[in-house]
């Protein structure tokens, strides 16, 4: 596309550059957890990405049908899945585009794409926005499955316990997994959360299916005034935008593979991404069809709800649900565990090590509990202030970095198909933060804290 050719051609030169770090210098970028480990194996980009990409977001694809409608709900999942897999292409493509030497961190292309303090600035609010945001969500979304597990096994006389507990349970957890150093180290724990996720999302649909469509079932839309269907119908692609964050980590998990000029990461790391996007096609377009087939505008913003029986199979999706979570928690943790203690040990110079690492991160995981216990609606929350970073950092700031560092002939193929993108992902970051902040607007009128 456009400067392909001449792109791949400077890929294959063997830079001759002289490493000038000092000893001090490399032994602190061996600590820090994104460039400590080269090893990872293609399949390890696979089921990084499946953990990242496919959150339980994927439970509210059928409400989000129900709020755009059979058409525009087709043609937005669509749309989405084809403009975020070639956004993808473009960043494993960038992260060595300049020869010896690897972007490992979502920041250093932007870096490279628009200066030194300008990208910092552009790209790290963004980028901490989506990955500390969908941590607090699954620190809600974590509690609110074993709350519902709790209540599906225990019958009378059976005391409620309230959210912000089970919130507690499941932050538990957190505080020993975030001392694992570094992307490989999580390998085990990930692929366990990617298998969870395709677990759960085949539990949805195949028993939305054995449920059969609803004899009252409506496709138009639920809300009775046009300003109410417009509002919902912004929500719904906030909805969406929100199943597609997986570009935020995907540099730092290329950073993981090892690289040489005649095996460069991009490989392997493309053939992971394939597998990722195939099994996301599977989770996200049954789950999203087959549940709003079912159910229609009636479906709840959580398919399970909607099913409710049987018991065991609910049960058994939803403890499918806190394993993938725990795993998409540190695959986002990871990114930012990095930024935190590059701060400490580079700027503050903290010396690194257990102590350090120790303290920070359960600091980290403590601030994103207390904050989910505090705003059990974030989702809303995210839908508002997640529109104005989800939308750019996965659907055109990639194509913005191209058109900046690549330069395609002007109204080429590649330079049409980046403004294209950009122009859909500009509409989507001025649009989607409207039904987020009307939802946080209901939910706050009835909510009292810590209830």
């Amino acid at each position: 596309m456009g400067t392909q050719a001449d792109f791949d051609d400077q890929t294959k030169v063997v830079s001759n550059k002289v490493d000038e770090r000092t000893d001090k210098e490399k032994a602190i970028d061996e600590w820090l957890p994104i460039t400590s480990s080269r090893n990872a194996k293609w399949w390890y980009s696979a089921f990084h990405n499946v953990t990242a990409m496919v959150g339980a977001g994927v439970l509210s694809l059928p409400f989000a049908m129900s709020e755009l409608g059979w058409g525009p709900g087709v043609a937005v999942l669509v749309v989405s899945w084809v403009v975020t897999l070639y956004t993808l292409w473009q960043m494993v493509e960038m992260h060595e585009m300049v020869p010896g030497k690897r972007f490992d961190r979502y920041h250093e292309l932007g870096q490279h794409a628009f200066g030194e303090k300008l990208g910092l600035w552009i790209v790290v609010p963004q980028q901490l926005i989506v990955e500390v945001g969908v941590d607090i969500v699954y620190m809600v979304t974590g509690g609110k499955s074993l709350q519902k597990v709790h209540k599906l096994v225990c019958h009378e006389p059976c005391k409620d316990i309230k959210l912000t507990y089970f919130i507690m349970i499941f932050a538990s957890c957190h505080f020993v997994l975030a001392q694992l150093p570094n992307f490989n180290s999580i390998s085990m724990v990930s692929l366990a959360a990617a298998v969870m996720s395709l677990s759960y999302s085949t539990i949805a649909w195949s028993a939305s299916i054995s449920k059969g469509v609803q004899p009252d079932v409506q496709y138009g839309y639920k809300a009775t005034t046009t300003a109410g269907t417009v509002f919902n119908f912004f929500s719904g692609l906030g909805d969406v935008a929100f199943a597609y964050a997986g570009h935020n980590v995907v540099l730092e998990i290329q950073a993981t593979i090892p690289s040489t000029p005649e095996n460069p990461s991009k490989k392997p790391m493309w053939k992971g991404v394939i597998v990722a996007y195939i099994v996301v096609a599977i989770c996200y377009f049954p789950v999203a069809l087959i549940g709003f087939w079912v159910f229609g505008n009636k479906v709840d913003d959580n398919i399970l709800l909607s099913l409710a029986k049987p018991t065991w199979l609910i049960v058994t999706a939803n403890m499918f649900v806190v394993v993938h979570v725990i795993g998409s928690y540190q695959i986002y943790a990871m990114p930012v565990f990095d930024m935190l203690e590059t701060v400490l040990v580079k700027k503050l110079h903290c010396t690194p090590g257990l102590p350090l690492r120790l303290i920070a991160r359960s600091l980290y995981v403590a601030f994103t509990m207390f904050v989910a216990i505090t705003f059990p609606f974030f989702g809303g929350l995210l839908g508002f202030f997640g529109g104005f970073a989800f939308a750019p950092t996965t659907y055109f700031l990639p194509c913005v970095m191209w058109l900046s560092i690549v330069k395609p002939k002007r109204f080429g193929l590649s330079w049409t198909i980046n403004w294209i993108c950009i122009i859909l992902g500009v509409c989507l970051m001025v649009l989607s933060p409207i039904g987020g902040l009307r939802q946080i607007i209901l939910q706050s009128k009835t909510y009292k804290f810590y209830s």
